[in-house]
């Protein structure tokens, strides 16, 4: 069973269609790529699954069981708490240690053993290749080091599905290398969905997986034999 499930979806911010009539599924455990040009929705598809643009038309179905189609503000955070979001900017809480800010999401999503907190706090930090930098505050951390702690605050509930939106963005290649290995390591390891915008086509070709591209307001899949056929 897919755990997204698009079909005959647009996507309309006030008066603006930004992509019509799409239809895709994403499957437990696979890694695909979304790519176009600025502006041509990319993002825009990634908000509609985590709910922060709204889906008026078509069907959309998340884990199977959220309708994306006029889902109550009240389902979000159930929605939300099944899947891990990591961003070109770390975001990180500056005020405080890397530990502080894995044990912050840990608090706020119902983890009340604190025995159970720091033995998942050191999982993700030993996931990432970090296992001694807890006690680092985020501007002691390099650009590859916070986005691997940003990446281990989206793992933190063994989320079924994670949605990366240019997490490379800016970063060096070898650090987007580095990065994009422990992706499709947790992807392969942990059997996470990855959906991952990027414009960065060594990616593609390094760390292949399903290919999807916006373009003039359609939803495309790029094959193996690299012809475009609506999804």
């Amino acid at each position: 069973m897919p755990i997204i499930d698009y079909k005959n979806v647009n996507i309309q911010i006030d008066s603006n269609i930004i992509l019509e009539d799409i239809t895709f599924s994403l499957n437990a455990g696979e890694f695909a790529y979304i790519t176009g040009a600025v502006g041509s929705g990319k993002s825009s598809l990634l908000k509609t699954i985590y709910g922060e643009v709204d889906i008026h038309d078509g069907e959309a179905m998340v884990f199977d069981e959220f309708s994306m189609r006029g889902i109550r503000r009240s389902k979000l955070s159930a929605l939300r708490k099944r899947m891990g979001i990591v961003f070109q900017d770390f975001q990180l809480l500056t005020d405080r240690s890397v530990h502080d800010n894995l044990e912050f999401v840990l608090n706020c999503t119902g983890w009340d053993n604190s025995i159970e907190r720091e033995k998942r706090i050191q999982e993700v930090l030993d996931l990432v290749g970090l296992p001694k930098k807890g006690y680092k505050m985020p501007h002691e951390l390099s650009g590859g080091e916070q986005q691997r702690i940003v990446i281990a605050r989206a793992i933190l509930n063994h989320p079924t599905l994670l949605l990366a939106d240019e997490p490379t963005g800016n970063l060096d290649n070898e650090t987007g290398k580095n990065i994009m290995e422990l992706l499709h390591r947790i992807c392969r390891e942990e059997k996470t969905a990855i959906l991952m915008i990027t414009h960065n086509e060594q990616w593609l070709k390094m760390f292949p997986g399903r290919e999807f591209h916006c373009k003039d307001k359609k939803l495309i899949e790029n094959n193996n034999t690299e012809k475009e056929n609506n999804i």
